[in-house]
This record gives C-alpha cells, sequence and structure tokens, in this order.
C-alpha cells in the first residue's frame, strides 16, 4: 500500500482522481520536520553501522560509513504517513534494501523482532516480517538528493506500511530479538505495530498479540 491508489479515474463526471489515504490522514504537499531531541551532529570518522544481537553466527557485525553506503543501492517509490495525521505521497527513497543487511548478517532462526537503534539511544521495534519487507529501506536520499540533517542524514530507516515514527532517523545499528520489546515511542504510548490502515496509533488500541505488556 505504499503507492497512492487513484480513485474516480474514468468516472461520468470527470472529476480528477483523488489519493487514497489511511484513515484520519490529510495530504502534504511539503515535508515538515518532526523529530525529538536535537540534530545530532555527523562526524564520519566516528560513525559506525552494528548488527549486534541474535546474529546467526553470535557475533556483531560493523560497518563504517563508506562500507555501508557502498552496499548496492536501490529506489522505492512510496509514502510516509506520519502519526501527527500528515501524509506524503509517492517519494522516491534510495538507499540500502534492509534485505540486504540480513543477507550479509544473518540473524539467529529464532529472531522475531529488530530493534532499529538510532543517535542519542532512540529505538524503534519491529517485526522480523515488517523489517524485512522488500520496501523497507535504509535511506541516504529522497527524490534524488542526499537527505538533509534535519531530515535524518546520514541514514533513516524507511517502511512504507507503517506510521514515519517506526522508521527513526540517523540509525546508527540494529539489534536481532528473540522476543519483542518496546522501543522509545513505543513504552510512551505509541501503538505497538502501528499500521496507519488500521490507524494504530496508540497502545489503548492494541489487541492482545499486538504487543508486550506495558
Amino acid at each position: 500500500m505504499g503507492r497512492p491508489v487513484e480513485r474516480g479515474s474514468g468516472d461520468a463526471s470527470g472529476s480528477a482522481a483523488q489519493p487514497e489515504l489511511p484513515p484520519g490522514q490529510r495530504l502534504q504537499r511539503g515535508w515538515p520536520v518532526t523529530h525529538y531531541g536535537p540534530v545530532p551532529k555527523f562526524r564520519p570518522e566516528r560513525w559506525e553501522f552494528r548488527v549486534f544481537g541474535a546474529t546467526a553466527d553470535g557475533g556483531k557485525h560493523c560497518w563504517t560509513h563508506e562500507e555501508f553506503t557502498s552496499q548496492p543501492y536501490t529506489t522505492v517509490l512510496a509514502d510516509l504517513h506520519c502519526v501527527t495525521k500528515y501524509s506524503m505521497l509517492g517519494a522516491e527513497w534510495g538507499g540500502i534494501p534492509a534485505r540486504a543487511i540480513l543477507e550479509i548478517a544473518p540473524p539467529a532462526p529464532q529472531v522475531t523482532h529488530v530493534m532499529v537503534w538510532a543517535e542519542y539511544g532512540f529505538s524503534s521495534n519491529l517485526r522480523l516480517a515488517d523489517f524485512a519487507s522488500e520496501r523497507t529501506l535504509f535511506a541516504t536520499h529522497k527524490d534524488g538528493e542526499l537527505l538533509t540533517a534535519e531530515h535524518g542524514f546520514p541514514l533513516r530507516l524507511v517502511v512504507p506500511h507503517l506510521y514515519a515514527w517506526k522508521g527513526p532517523k540517523w540509525v546508527r545499528g540494529v539489534e536481532y530479538m528473540t522476543a519483542d520489546r518496546r522501543g522509545f515511542w513505543e513504552e510512551r504510548g505509541y501503538h505497538n505495530v502501528g499500521d496507519p490502515w488500521k490507524e494504530q496509533r496508540y497502545s489503548y488500541q492494541e489487541e492482545p498479540g499486538d504487543g508486550p505488556e506495558l
């Protein structure tokens, strides 16, 4: 559901096609800057991307910025749905597929979830299936341009089928987990899954099995 779905094209009234939005969302023409805390300063000589936790080989895998960004680059045309109720449609995101990281540093067979870690200890948990989606991307570019610092440079996660908070800015690593654990916003009242098409905004909306107890 990452691409806009057109409604009304070719009907007898001749009205223009309109994009379908998740419930409660409004169309946003620009890209607002929203984040918690300050914008970190990028220091390439100190930057490191780590994969750790329940890896298949039991070890920790690390890449410098140059090594990480030299991985195969791909693009995904996808929308961004913010829990603050705006939706930005049809952006072209460029970067490294999450699946590539799973192939280079595979998880142990019992892994069910990942925790994506970012600057200042920020974190967001994802089901392994969501992280492994062919459209989940560690983005370095938007619409052919490098991300700005305010929008997550040098690296942000894009998970098009979930609310945008599930894709943190300023990502620094991934932890493989054999049991679910809530991330930063999930511990503070946001829904543990975050599907915008089901309007899963807040933890009080959770059904049994959606996440660990608060």
